[in-house]
């Protein structure tokens, strides 16, 4: 003879799977990271590509804020190379933010619009 007993059984969770494949939810217009090579080089490709980032963030119709994060000794390097391609007649509605970069975080360019506050 055989007896089953089910005592306490837990029901089995509705599959979530679904929520959890969802990347997270980015406002970047662009985010790219820096080689560091490149930057440590100075690279012209990456001071055209900054320049061209430049003129991105000043074309956006709502405010907009570029975000640089790189170590604080190569900030005004990207910093001007960034400014170098914002049209000289472009509406005060950009702001560049320099973030340092710490230990093992990689050294990046975002361009967001800017949060409105409250």
């Amino acid at each position: 003879m055989v007896l089953a007993v089910m005592a306490g059984c837990a029901q089995l969770p509705a599959n979530t799977a679904s929520q959890a494949d969802k990347p997270p939810v980015s406002n970047d217009v662009i985010s790219f990271a820096i080689p560091p090579d490149a930057l440590g080089a100075r690279d012209p490709q990456l001071s055209a590509v900054l320049a061209k980032a430049g003129a991105l963030a000043a074309s956006q119709k709502q405010p907009t804020t570029i975000l640089v994060t790189a170590l604080g000794q190569d900030l005004p390097y990207l910093n001007q190379a960034i400014w170098r391609g914002v049209p000289s007649q472009h509406p005060a509605k950009l702001s560049l933010e320099n973030q340092t970069a710490g230990a093992n975080q990689p050294y990046s360019v975002s361009i967001r619009p800017t949060a409105a506050t409250p």
